[in-house]
C-alpha cells in the first residue's frame, strides 16, 4: 500500500476589516494548511488554532511534523491518535477529503446528510464604534442573520442602533466578557430588541452560573468556550439552551459528530461555528451543517482574499460544493 505524505504550511489571510472581540483584535488571520499525498490524490485540511486554549500555528505544525502516518488512510482513530485538538482537526479534515476523493463522493454523501438542508449562516460583526458598526450593517444589506460581538461596553446602545436600521435576526456573543450580574441586567435590557440567543456571556468553567443567568433571562443562552468537546456537555444540562460546535475545538469532523450526537441526546440545540479561516475549514464544517439548528460559518465573508473556493451563499443559505471530498479547489493564479 502506498505511503501517505503529510506536509503543512502557514496561511495568512488579510481581513476586510480589523476584527475585534472581547479578548482582542486581529487584521490578519493565521491558520495551518495540511496536505496529504496518497495514490495520486492531494487532499486538504486546515486548522485555525485558538490561543485561548494554548494552541498556536507553531504548536500545530510541530505536532504534525512529529506525527507518524500509517499506511491505511481509512484507519481514522489510529491515524489521529495522540494529536492535540487543533492538530487533530487539520489532519482529520484532510483524511476526510482524501477518502472522499478516493471514493469519488462528496463528504456530505459520506456523512449521509442532505445537501439541500443546509441552514442560513449568520454574518458576524466585530466590536467597533457604533457609527462604524452601522456602516457595516448597511454594507451587509439584506443578509438575514447578524451576530454582533459584544463585551466591551455600549452593548444596549449598539444593539438599539442596529435594530433601528436592521429587521433581520440578531444574535449576540459576549465572548466571556460579562459577569453573571452584568449578564442578567444586560439581557433584560436587550430582550426588547428580539435577540435570538446570547453566546457565552461569562468566562467558561462555572456551569452553575450559566444556569443562574438562564433562569433569569428570556433570551436563550448558548455556550462556546464552555463546550469544547463532547465530554463537556453533561455538565451543561439545565444550564444552557444550546452549544457551539467548532471543528478546531473538538478535533475535526469526527469530534464534531460526537458533539452533535451527544448534544441531541441531551436536548441541546446546536450551532456550527468557525474561526476567521479559509474556505477549507469553513467548507468542512458546512458539510455537517444540515445536522445543526444554526450556522455561524461566515469565515469567507471576513477575509479580503482566500486562495481557495468552496461553499457559496444564496442570500445567506449555505450552498455546498458537489465535488468529491470537501469539494474545495485552489484558485488559479491571477
Amino acid at each position: 500500500m502506498a505511503t501517505i505524505e503529510l506536509t503543512s504550511e502557514l496561511l495568512e489571510l488579510p481581513l476586510v476589516h480589523e476584527f475585534t472581540i472581547a479578548r482582542g483584535s486581529e487584521s490578519v488571520a493565521r491558520s495551518v494548511i495540511v496536505r496529504l499525498e496518497w495514490n495520486g490524490i492531494t487532499a486538504l485540511g486546515e486548522s485555525a488554532p485558538i490561543e485561548r486554549y494554548a494552541e498556536s500555528v507553531a504548536s500545530v505544525r510541530a505536532a504534525l511534523a512529529a506525527h507518524h502516518m500509517l499506511a491505511d488512510p481509512y484507519s481514522f482513530d489510529a491515524q489521529l491518535a495522540g494529536l492535540p485538538p487543533a492538530a487533530r482537526c487539520g489532519l482529520d479534515i484532510a483524511l476526510h477529503d482524501l477518502i472522499g476523493q478516493d471514493l469519488d463522493r462528496p463528504l456530505y454523501r459520506l456523512l449521509g446528510v442532505e445537501r439541500e438542508r443546509t441552514p442560513c449562516t449568520s454574518f458576524t460583526l466585530g466590536i467597533a464604534p457604533i457609527a462604524e458598526t452601522l456602516a457595516k450593517v448597511r454594507a451587509v444589506g439584506s443578509h438575514p442573520i447578524l451576530k454582533i460581538k459584544l463585551g466591551r461596553g455600549n452593548e444596549v446602545e449598539t444593539i438599539a442602533a442596529i435594530r433601528d436600521i436592521y429587521t433581520g435576526t440578531i444574535r449576540i456573543d459576549a465572548n466571556e466578557g460579562w459577569t453573571p450580574e452584568q449578564s442578567v441586567t444586560l439581557l433584560a435590557n436587550l430582550a426588547r430588541f428580539d435577540i435570538e440567543f446570547c453566546e457565552q456571556p461569562i468566562p467558561a468553567g462555572t456551569p452553575e452560573r450559566l444556569r443562574w443567568i438562564r433562569e433569569r433571562s428570556s433570551i436563550p443562552i448558548v455556550t462556546d468556550e464552555d463546550s469544547r468537546d463532547a465530554g463537556d456537555l453533561k455538565a451543561l444540562i439545565g444550564c444552557v439552551d444550546g452549544i457551539n460546535v467548532k471543528l478546531v475545538k473538538c478535533g475535526g469532523i469526527r469530534g464534531a459528530l460526537a458533539m452533535i450526537h451527544t448534544a441531541r441526546a441531551l436536548g441541546f440545540k446546536i450551532m456550527l461555528g468557525c474561526m476567521v479561516e479559509s474556505q477549507i475549514l469553513t467548507t468542512a464544517a458546512a458539510h455537517l451543517s444540515p445536522l445543526a439548528d444554526w450556522a455561524d460559518l461566515d469565515g469567507p465573508f471576513l477575509t479580503a482574499y482566500d486562495p481557495y473556493d468552496g461553499i457559496r451563499y444564496d442570500n445567506g443559505k449555505i450552498v455546498l460544493p458537489r465535488g468529491p471530498g470537501l469539494g474545495v479547489l485552489a484558485k488559479l493564479p491571477a
